[in-house]
């Protein structure tokens, strides 16, 4: 009988493999991303001290206001554009991304590109 892993452990194991190949400094943060079934995050991160620079979801007040869903693509450039927003006034230009090990399309593809036009450069 074949047994599979689940798809979550599957991720945890990509996004592992991802962290090793870069960090966010201080002059070069990452936008790490996770999408729940219901939600979408997105922080950025000084992983020199650990430290959360700007985070922004779909769990704001603001944004359950402007938005219909939560978890749709439409979601996630909002998440995409307010983070890009937030890190630039925190004088935060450029960044590492982290789709944390997501597939890179749909809602991930959507925040990224919403990041990327708002300003953000990676």
């Amino acid at each position: 009988m074949v047994s599979k892993e689940s798809r979550s452990k599957v991720r945890v194991k990509k996004h592992n493999r991802l962290r090793n190949r870069f960090a966010g400094t201080a002059e070069r943060p990452r936008l790490a991303v996770f999408r729940s079934n219901n939600h979408m995050y997105a922080q950025i991160i000084d992983d020199t001290v650990g430290n959360t620079l700007v985070s922004a979801s779909t769990l704001e007040k603001d944004a359950k206001a402007e938005l219909e869903k939560t978890n749709d693509v439409a979601a996630a450039a909002y998440v995409g554009k307010v983070i890009a927003e937030k890190a630039k006034a925190k004088g935060i230009t450029t960044v590492v991304f982290d789709r944390g090990g997501f597939i890179y399309q749909g809602k991930v593809k959507a925040l990224a590109e919403a990041a990327r036009e708002a300003g953000l450069e990676f």
